[in-house]
């Protein structure tokens, strides 16, 4: 009997090898594929992204302190109290708060707005880190005030200290008087100052002149701080509660940015805020109260 000839087409070893692989890549997908009872796709009550919760018990702080902000924004600027609340127990001394500001402002070097004090407690092995933020206080009745003979600093109608750059005449006589050492001498330094001209020698000289270039807002106004005329070099400067950002409905920076949501913002005279309550409570001090200064930030402790 005459064999019947092979029709299957023979397959190298080559071939056979690259057929398992196709093979095996399929049962791969198909093991991984979303079914139906799969246990990562959500249930039907999850909200989708898009959705932004409302204000409830549950919301998060910056979602609360906002809608207060732009509630207390429908007032008379005379009839708000802007105040800060720190929680020192949810400060971690990551400055980030500080690093905000900075960016905030185009702050150059040796001027800081909100440092963040760093106290090593106890011996080893028994050490601990305690860490606080320290903005301008705010002062109601502030000390160093009175003492600027050409009245550039000022509180105005919502109760902030402010500098009027355009008035002040760089005597300092209101950095002795503040107990807070919260005011900064702008000497014009820059963070370019030393640096080697020809484009490419230092990594990213190009983005540190643009960086120091570029206009604040302080005060709501459009300040360069090199070749300009209003120039804030040769002026104190301090920390403002971000009131540019306040005018345009959004929080300060060093609000949002606080990575332990340790930082607290609001309008005190609205009895239904956050920050009154966290005023109220009893864990509540202030710096260098017995001075009298009454400032309107607040530490929880």
């Amino acid at each position: 009997m005459a064999e019947e000839p092979n029709t299957q087409p023979s397959v190298s070893r080559k071939g056979f090898l690259k057929i398992l692989g196709v093979g095996g890549a399929a049962l791969a997908i198909n093991r991984f594929a979303p079914v139906s009872k799969a246990r990562a796709k959500p249930s039907v009550g999850s909200p989708a992204l898009s959705t932004v919760p409302g204000v409830g018990p549950n919301s998060d702080v910056l979602i609360r302190m906002q809608d207060e902000l732009l509630r207390a924004l429908e007032k008379q600027p005379s009839e708000r109290r802007w105040v800060m609340v720190i929680d020192l127990r949810k400060c971690i001394g990551c400055s980030a708060c500080t690093i905000a500001c900075v960016a905030e402002n185009k702050l150059p070097p040796g001027v800081v707005y909100r440092p963040v004090m760093d106290q090593e407690i106890g011996t080893y092995p028994n050490v601990t880190r305690k860490f606080l933020p320290r903005p301008c206080m705010q002062c109601d009745i502030p000390p160093c005030v009175p003492v600027c003979p050409v009245n550039a600093t000022y509180k105005n109608e919502e109760g902030v200290v402010v500098i009027d750059y355009d008035q002040c005449i760089g005597c300092r006589y209101c950095i002795t008087a503040c107990p807070y050492s919260a005011r900064t001498f702008d000497f014009g330094e820059l963070y370019t100052d030393g640096t080697a001209e020809v484009e490419g020698l230092i990594v990213g000289q190009k983005t540190a002149d643009q960086y120091e270039r570029a206009a604040n807002f302080e005060y709501q106004e459009e300040r360069e701080r090199i070749g300009h005329n209003a120039s804030p070099i040769g002026n104190v400067r301090k920390c403002h509660f971000c009131l540019h950002r306040l005018a345009e409905g959004m929080l300060p920076a060093c609000t949002t940015t606080c990575v332990g949501r340790a930082t607290f913002f609001g309008d005190a005279n609205d009895p239904n805020s956050l920050v009154a309550d966290l005023i109220a409570s009893p864990n509540v001090m202030r710096l260098k109260e017995e001075l009298g200064t009454e400032p309107r930030v607040y530490y929880l402790v």
